[in-house]
């Protein structure tokens, strides 16, 4: 593939690094102010795009005393020059309020901006919601630490009370920018506008949810600023995946599009084989060949008529792979580009023992998925010995029985940890969808919805992914470009559905919409609206 999943994803920082990030800016020449200026901008940008305009609007701008409260003032500025009604509330003394921020409060004094300093009745703010038009919470920013207390916890219930539509600056107040969590109280914003790279925050439940939709402004912070961080985790597709999606020749045949088998399905469980044999081929596989118990043969061959199927020795009493098949396999997979094992395979004590002993038979790159999963449960460390590029997709579930964790307080730096060190990349399913690497990075999946919490949804993850081993992209590139368009898939399938009446079969059917979507780029601003940098005409502020 031309392009990594690295230069093909936007990062995401934690506030201390967005800090970090600010300061080489300032250091190499950029003034805090003209920073300030062109994020106050951007949010200006959207909430009159939602207004359709601001002329005649009432606007109440809610500003602590910090950069988030700056960012306020500049808000409240151009909203007031382009004709708003605008009531800004500053929720601490004004001689707190210092330095960048201070410089833009200062720009205030002259024109007809209602400003009202609050440090201790709340009950103005309150009236003036119930007028507004929409409410801007410049409160709190990347920087807080702990909860909210007093005031400011005062008057995000406040917010919370308010009806009309609020856009939150950087972040929700209260939101903590590095896990999405919120201690105490926080608003729920329409839309949020960040500045630079967006935080983890913004895509980790529920923060995800807290900030509505997300609007990204590019205030021209160097590229070198952010470089110089090393940050280690990512945004899947921010900049649209299409370049990561495998491209057929004009002169193609199916022995050239990828030969996936699937090993899969037992008793009970021959719906899970189906969905990742259909997934593997909507993925664009040439040939798929689907392993199964041989009792269960006659089945699958009616449900997935465009693969082959294999039957394949069982334990004649659980209709699941017995041991004997070992040998089948070996030979099954000889030919094969990649391979998916687990989708129903069942718990039988000797299925599991057939997996353990397949390990090291395996050369080309293997997913290895729910029941593969439980029979590895506590064991993951034969995986270092297996050859193959592994692929491991467990739900949370999976995820704690393989590593005997009781609690996942940090799904993103468990799922960092698991792969770093046993050496594979692996998917932890989840709100969001994580993908760990064997190097230390992780990528945060910002598509899907709960209406894909339904059984079987990740056995089509499972052979879309394993369809684009196959065809040719490497475990990194697969897992990020599988889970995004599957999820993807699900957003497109909500909207025909919605998301109680969706099935995973569902998914099957969205894929080549998704995939479309994907290759026109048209989901470019779906989970983040991106805003190029526009400096002021002469650099200055105006």
């Amino acid at each position: 593939m031309s392009q990594s999943p690295k230069e093909a994803h936007t990062d995401l920082v934690t506030g201390a690094q967005m800090s970090r990030i600010d300061r080489r800016a300032i250091d190499g020449g950029i003034s805090g102010e003209i920073l300030m200026e062109t994020a106050g901008r951007g949010v200006y940008r959207v909430l009159r795009d939602l207004l359709e305009g601001v002329s005649g609007k009432n606007l109440v701008i809610l500003c602590g005393k910090g950069n988030n409260g700056g960012d306020g003032f500049v808000v409240a500025r151009l909203a007031n020059q382009d004709g708003a009604r605008v009531r800004l509330f500053l929720l601490a003394k004004t001689e707190d309020v210092q330095g960048d921020a201070k410089y833009h409060l200062d720009l205030l004094k002259p024109l007809k901006v209602e400003s009202v300093q609050t440090t201790q009745s709340l009950e103005a703010i309150r009236q003036a919601l119930a007028r507004a038009d929409l409410v801007v919470d410049a409160l709190l920013g990347t920087g807080i630490r702990g909860t909210p207390r007093g005031l400011i916890a005062d008057a995000i219930h406040i917010l919370n009370e308010a009806t009309c539509p609020l856009v939150a600056v950087d972040l929700p107040s209260g939101l903590n920018a590095d896990t999405g969590k919120a201690g105490g109280p926080c608003p729920q914003a329409r839309a949020t506008v960040t500045f630079g790279q967006p935080r983890r925050g913004h895509f980790i439940h529920p923060g995800r949810a807290f900030c509505g939709s997300l609007h990204l402004v590019d205030i021209g912070i160097p590229a070198g600023a952010v470089e110089a961080e090393g940050v280690q985790t990512h945004l899947i597709a921010a900049h649209g995946g299409s370049a990561l999606l495998p491209d057929r020749a004009p002169d193609a045949h199916k022995g050239d599009c990828g030969r996936v088998v699937i090993l899969a399905g037992s008793v009970g469980l021959t719906g899970a084989a189906v969905l990742s044999t259909k997934a593997a081929l909507r993925g664009g596989a040439g040939l798929v060949i689907l392993g199964v118990p041989k009792s269960l043969n006659d089945i699958l061959e009616v449900q997935v008529t465009e693969a082959m199927t294999r039957p394949l020795p069982e334990v004649r009493s659980a209709r699941c792979l017995s041991l004997r098949a070992r040998g089948e396999i070996q030979r099954l997979i000889q030919n094969a580009n990649s391979v998916a094992i687990g989708p129903g395979l069942g718990t039988h004590r000797e299925t599991g023992q057939l997996l353990k002993r397949l390990l090291p038979d395996l050369a080309v790159p293997t997913v290895l998925d729910a029941d593969a999963l439980n029979a590895l449960a506590g064991n993951v460390d034969c995986l270092k010995n297996c050859s193959a590029p592994l692929v491991l997709t467990p739900h949370p579930g999976e995820f704690k029985r393989l590593t005997g964790q009781k609690h996942l307080e940090n799904p993103l730096e468990a799922a960092r940890n698991l792969a770093t060190q046993i050496g594979v990349t692996l998917v932890l399913k989840g709100a969001p969808t994580i993908v760990a690497t064997p190097s230390g990075e992780a990528f945060v999946n910002p598509s899907g919805n709960a209406g894909m919490a339904t059984g079987g949804s990740g056995d089509v993850l499972t052979g879309l992914i394993a369809s684009l081993l196959a065809q040719g992209l490497d475990t990194v590139q697969a897992t990020c470009l599988g889970v995004y368009w599957h999820g993807l898939a699900g957003d497109i399938a909500s909207e025909t559905h919605g998301q109680a009446g969706m099935i995973a079969g569902d998914l099957i059917h969205t894929l080549p919409v998704a995939e479309q979507q994907i290759r026109a780029n048209l989901d470019k601003n779906r989970y983040i609206q991106l805003y190029p940098h526009k400096p002021t005409t002469d650099g200055s502020v105006s």
